[in-house]
C-alpha cells in the first residue's frame, strides 16, 4: 500500500508539473481567417496563425488559406511575422454568388481550430469555427443562429478545459473547498463575475492591459494553492476562502473575465451576433467549468471510497504541484 500511495503522488506532481511547459498558459487564441468584400467582386483574405512562444514555431504549421471556388488570387499572398502570431494577407477576385462555396484552412492538425469569418458588404457577417476534421466551411446564403451558438459554446467550453490558468484555479478552488453547495455558490459567483467583465470589456465599457491581468490570474492561482495547504496542515483553519468562498471567487473571477475578454478579442466576434455568441461563449465556459467540477469530485469519491489513505498524499502533490506552475507564471508575466 505504501509503494502504491507513493506511486500515485509520484504521478500526480509529475502531470502538474508538466503543466508548466506552456509560457502563456491562456494562449488558447485560435487561428483566424476572414474573407471581406471591399467592393462589388474584390475581396480580401486575412488570416493569423498563433505562434508557440516556447518553440518559436506556428501552432499549426501546415495550415494553408483556402479560398472559394468563385475566386482567384489577385497576386501573390504577403505573409509576415507579429507578436506569437503569424500573418497573412492576399487579394481576391470573385465573381458570381459564393453560397455553396468553400474557405478555411487546410492542414490543421492535432487540436488545432480555427475561427473563418465571411465579411460581405450590406450583409451580415458569417462565422464558422474549423478544426481539424472539418477544416473549411460552407458560405452560406444566410447567416444561421444556430450555428453561432453552437461554434461559440464549443470556443467556450474550450477555453475552461485548455486554458490551464483557468482550469487550475477553478482545481483549486474545490480542493479547498470541497463541500457541494459551497462549491456551487462559489463556481455561481465565479461565473457572474467573469461574465460581467468579459461583457463589459467586449463591449468596450471597461478594459485592463492583458499583462498585469495575467499577472493577477497567476496570482489567484498560488493565494489558493497556499490556503489548500495550510489547510492540509490543519484540516480545521478557517481560511478566508473558506470562510468566504463565494466572495474570493467573485473577486479573482473579475480578472478571470478579463483574461476570457483577451482571447475573445482575438477570436473576433460576428456582427449581428454578438449577444448571442456572447451568451453561447458564457454557457460553454459554465459547462466547462461545471465538466471540470463534476469530474474532480467524482475522482475524490472514488479516492475517499476506494483508497482513503491515498487520498492525503495525492491532494498534498497536486497541490504544490499547482502552486508551483501557479508561481512560475506569476513570475514569468511580472518579470516577463
Amino acid at each position: 500500500m505504501t509503494r502504491l500511495l507513493r506511486a500515485l503522488s509520484a504521478l500526480c506532481a509529475a502531470f502538474l508539473a508538466l503543466l508548466a511547459i506552456p509560457a502563456h498558459a491562456d494562449e488558447l487564441r485560435p487561428a483566424v481567417i476572414e474573407l471581406t468584400e471591399r467592393e462589388i467582386g474584390s475581396w480580401v483574405l486575412e488570416w493569423k496563425l498563433p505562434v508557440a512562444a516556447a518553440r518559436g514555431q506556428s501552432a499549426a504549421p501546415t495550415a494553408r488559406p483556402v479560398i472559394p471556388k468563385a475566386c482567384e488570387m489577385a497576386a501573390e499572398p504577403v505573409q509576415r511575422a507579429a507578436s506569437l502570431a503569424l500573418l497573412g494577407r492576399a487579394e481576391l477576385r470573385c465573381d458570381g454568388a459564393m453560397a455553396g462555396d468553400t474557405f478555411g484552412l487546410s492542414g490543421l492538425i492535432g487540436n488545432s481550430d480555427a475561427i473563418a469569418r465571411l465579411v460581405p458588404i450590406g450583409r451580415p457577417v458569417q462565422s464558422f469555427r474549423l478544426t481539424a476534421d472539418t477544416p473549411t466551411a460552407t458560405i452560406l446564403a444566410e447567416p444561421d443562429t444556430a450555428q453561432v451558438l453552437r461554434d461559440y459554446f464549443v470556443i467556450g467550453a474550450e477555453h475552461i478545459l485548455f486554458g490551464w490558468d483557468h482550469l487550475l484555479f477553478v482545481i483549486a478552488l474545490v480542493l479547498l473547498v470541497r463541500k457541494a453547495w459551497p462549491v456551487v455558490k462559489a463556481a455561481t459567483a465565479f461565473t457572474i463575475a467573469h461574465s460581467i467583465t468579459l461583457v463589459a470589456t467586449t463591449l468596450g465599457y471597461a478594459g485592463l492591459p492583458s499583462r498585469p491581468v495575467e499577472a493577477l490570474i497567476a496570482l489567484s492561482i498560488v493565494f489558493l494553492a497556499v490556503e489548500v495547504a495550510l489547510v492540509l496542515r490543519d484540516p480545521d483553519r478557517q481560511t478566508f476562502t473558506r470562510r468566504f468562498p463565494w466572495l474570493v471567487a467573485f473577486g479573482f473571477g473579475l480578472f478571470h473575465g478579463f483574461g476570457f475578454a483577451g482571447a475573445l478579442s482575438d477570436i473576433g466576434l460576428p456582427q449581428g451576433e454578438i449577444a448571442t455568441a456572447l451568451l453561447a461563449f458564457n454557457l460553454g465556459v459554465e459547462a466547462g467549468q461545471l465538466l471540470v467540477i463534476g469530474g474532480l469530485a467524482i475522482v475524490l469519491a472514488l479516492l475517499t471510497r476506494g483508497l482513503p489513505k491515498a487520498q492525503g498524499p495525492v491532494i498534498r502533490a497536486a497541490t504544490y504541484g499547482i502552486g508551483a506552475v501557479g508561481s512560475f507564471w506569476l513570475i514569468e508575466r511580472v518579470i516577463g
